[in-house]
């Protein structure tokens, strides 16, 4: 991560997010003083603001709400967007996203101009990346003709699905020939936030890329995925340790440069604290004696204990180490954290003959007695989860679990962005030997899978243990499941996973009024404005479901062709 400190110094990178769009024109007047000329530009000096800009913004989807959608996570207040998908228009995700392909869009023709092979073949690499994480997101999108802004291309049309990922396959596999043919970039390696210039771990991104989309389009162009993943596979070369996999480490230097949310920049901890397990993933973990469980989340720190002795039908206030607190209802966060780390105990009791919900219209019970409480998928209002006595906006739920504390971090440990991974890779060619294609033996991939998920979380030691819970059993159901679980903090592969197969079979809370989970973000506005037309061509191509509501086939519950005609996931 030393390239990172140096960001300020490269700053001008932004302001050729404008000229690369603009015709040749342009007037003296309205030349940037302080920027630099696109065809005087270092490549290397581009590579970083494109390889941390993409980073942070996918761990943020994956951290963030699309952790909700596949039920990693729930938020317990203000979570209308963030458990019952009530989206709105993509704008700013969407200019981000092209944004970082304007940069890229100029490291690649530096890097052609200059005959940098390497950082050629990393410009096609996150191309492709940007490229597929936006039709991912969206469905058609501006491909062929876009970036071409210069060229007086400020209307580009929509490309379809199938377009793009072909496209995307197409300029993977240039980069990993090229990766393939070219020494390690020692030049570029301070600035190769990823791999410190390493050729060979690029090529086995890029190949790991190539699984991933192969597997996209496995239920539309099945020919070619299974052509492609045989041959991928026949070919050796992709993630097959932790040490492989693509990440980005932080360096704590602001909001920017720091892990999502971190409490360092939100002193009162709420946008932290409000983030809890989501149920769903809890109770996986525990039925499995996942040793994951205890990396990424806490336990509750008021336990409930069902005691058929109590007079009443539960306890008013707490108990510490047995003892009841007479007018504590409850205490903060930061109070329980640092009474637990001093060795006490928090409890409440119960007679669960007496017990009645104090809010049955919210909270109708059972209470949870676990070590490990989930919030349940899409409550009405989890605030009132489990006789919360802090409800509303001053919920600090003491009965439910919250994430580790490393996750109030900023930096360091396993605080890393995370594009592809070795675990990911051989879910994929597990799927793949499943289905019978030849890319090895389906059983071997799925062990694997779950030993290199281990590794990355600090648990590797465990893998005799916990593999007895999870013994391969032959089903897509089980691969799919445990890829979901291991897709943590990277949320997006889980969602387009259940999008694909409908696995696992994730089912919505009481609250969303979809009944459904959503497939798609929403064209903006703002683009809808701007050009409209193209917008409109690609809306209409978009199938309307019974979900779709009042945005009619501009919502997130309509299918792209991805998943039209696949009866998936619902």
């Amino acid at each position: 991560m030393k390239i990172l400190k140096y960001i300020p110094k490269i700053a001008f990178v932004f302001m050729l997010l404008a000229v690369s769009s603009c015709d040749d024109s342009l007037t003296e007047i309205n030349e940037n003083p302080n920027g630099v000329d696109p065809n005087s530009a270092n490549p290397n000096l581009v590579m970083p603001t494109v390889m941390s800009g993409v980073a942070n913004r996918y761990v943020k989807l994956g951290y963030g709400r699309i952790a909700g959608v596949v039920q990693h996570t729930q938020e317990d207040a203000w979570k209308d967007g963030f458990n019952d998908y009530n989206w709105t228009e993509e704008d700013d995700e969407w200019k981000e996203w092209y944004g970082y392909l304007r940069n890229n869009n100029l490291l690649y023709n530096r890097s052609v101009e200059l005959n940098y092979k390497f950082q050629e073949g990393v410009a096609l690499t996150m191309r492709a990346f940007i490229f597929g994480t936006i039709s991912d997101l969206w469905g058609d999108a501006p491909y062929t003709n876009a970036l071409k802004g210069d060229a007086g291309e400020m209307l580009p049309a929509f490309d379809s699905q199938e377009v793009i990922y072909k496209g995307i396959i197409e300029d993977l596999k240039a980069a990993a020939a090229i990766f393939g043919t070219t020494e390690n970039e020692r030049d570029a390696a301070f600035y190769d936030i990823y791999f410190n210039g390493n050729t060979q771990k690029w090529q086995k991104f890029a190949n790991t890329l190539l699984l991933r989309y192969y597997m996209r389009i496995s239920s539309k162009l099945p020919d070619v995925a299974k052509a492609g993943i045989e041959s991928v596979y026949t070919s050796g070369i992709y993630m097959k340790d932790a040490s492989d996999d693509a990440v980005m480490d932080f360096i704590g230097t602001d909001a920017n440069n720091s892990w999502p949310n971190a409490v360092a920049y939100d002193v009162s901890e709420s946008n932290w604290r409000r983030r809890r397990p989501a149920a769903t993933l809890i109770n996986n973990l525990v039925a499995n004696s996942d040793p994951r469980l205890k990396v990424w989340f806490q336990p509750v720190h008021v336990r409930w204990v069902s005691d058929p002795a109590l007079a009443t039908g539960m306890d008013e206030f707490i108990r510490k180490d047995g003892v009841i607190q007479t007018g504590i209802k409850s205490l903060t966060q930061m109070e329980l954290k640092a009474g637990i780390a001093a060795g006490h105990k928090y409890t409440r009791h119960f007679n669960p003959t007496k017990y009645k919900p104090s809010h049955p219209d919210l909270f109708n019970g059972p209470l949870n007695t676990s070590e490990y409480v989930g919030i349940p998928a899409g409550m009405t209002d989890p605030t009132y989860y489990n006789e919360n006595p802090t409800t509303g906006q001053q919920v600090q739920n003491q009965h439910a679990s919250q994430l580790s504390y490393t996750y109030q971090g900023v930096k360091g440990g396993i605080l890393k962005a995370r594009l592809a991974s070795a675990s990911e890779t051989s879910f994929i060619l597990a799927e793949a030997a499943q289905k019978g294609w030849a890319a090895g033996n389906a059983e071997t991939h799925y062990n694997n899978a779950i030993k290199q998920s281990l590794q990355t979380w600090g648990v590797a030691d465990q893998y005799d243990a916990f593999l007895k819970s999870v013994a391969y059993k032959g089903t897509q159901a089980q691969i799919i499941e445990q890829k979901w679980v291991a897709s943590w903090t990277m949320a997006t592969e889980a969602w387009f996973d259940y999008r694909r197969t409908g696995l696992p079979a994730l089912v919505p809370g009481v609250a969303p009024t979809s009944r459904a989970l959503p497939l798609r973000f929403i064209y903006s506005n703002n683009e809808l404005n701007n050009n409209g037309a193209s917008v409109r061509s690609a809306i209409e191509k978009l199938e309307e479901t019974s979900f779709s509501g009042v945005r009619k086939k501009n919502s997130q519950w309509s299918k792209p062709w991805l998943v039209q005609g696949t009866g998936k996931p619902w």
